[in-house]
């Protein structure tokens, strides 16, 4: 727009290409930041900056860490006899909301999706396996969405536990078929937890 100047219309630009942000929203993020102090802005671009630089993915999980363990992993008071596998690292975010789980975690990295070409070789299934083999675990609770991706990447995971020597298990169907983890309300997911289900070692 012949209006904005270059610098303002690069930042409307590149805020329009955060997910949910039209050009109206990204219109007023910019004239908020335009109109704050220096250092408020400095501020946020710096928080920017520290993500893309400092958060990775913890060694022992797969979750999100700034180092090498993250802090759920290396939490001493943590129950190391359980293991909640989920899809991503915000799903963790999700599980821990609810108050209602105490055990450590596992990201798979993603789900099997045949219509997008993933296949189980895209999971990180086998240090998923050498965790449990470890002795500790004696619990696996899969925590992946109830969609058909989702389903099929937990029997995928239970066959590959299985002779393992332990218990497997899934969230109860208090999650609406097809629905996805990110949008389940705490009581939802707390309700799930409860009532997981045997999937059989």
């Amino acid at each position: 727009m012949d209006a904005y100047t270059d610098s303002l219309e690069r930042l409307i630009s590149a805020l329009g290409k955060l997910p949910g942000i039209g050009r109206r929203s990204a219109e007023r993020i910019a004239f908020y930041l335009l109109d704050t102090d220096r250092d408020e802005a400095d501020a946020l671009a710096q928080a920017v900056h520290d993500v893309k630089t400092k958060v990775g993915h913890c060694t022992q999980c797969g979750g999100l860490a700034e180092g090498e363990t993250c802090a759920l992993c290396a939490n001493p008071r943590r129950d190391r006899s359980r293991l909640c596998v989920v899809e991503k690292p915000k799903d963790v975010l999700r599980i821990e909301a609810t108050g209602g789980y105490s055990g450590l975690y596992h990201v798979l990295g993603g789900l099997i999706s045949p219509a997008d070409g993933t296949g189980p070789e895209t999971l990180d299934l086998a240090r998923l396996r050498r965790r449990v083999d470890e002795g500790e675990v004696e619990e696996v609770v899969l925590a992946l969405s109830p969609t058909a991706d989702g389903d099929g990447t937990t029997l995928c995971v239970a066959e590959h536990l299985k002779g393992a020597g332990v218990r497997v298990t899934r969230l109860a169907r208090g999650l609406p078929t097809g629905a996805s983890l990110e949008y389940a309300n705490p009581g939802m997911l707390a309700d799930a937890l409860r009532d997981r289900q045997d999937l059989g070692s």
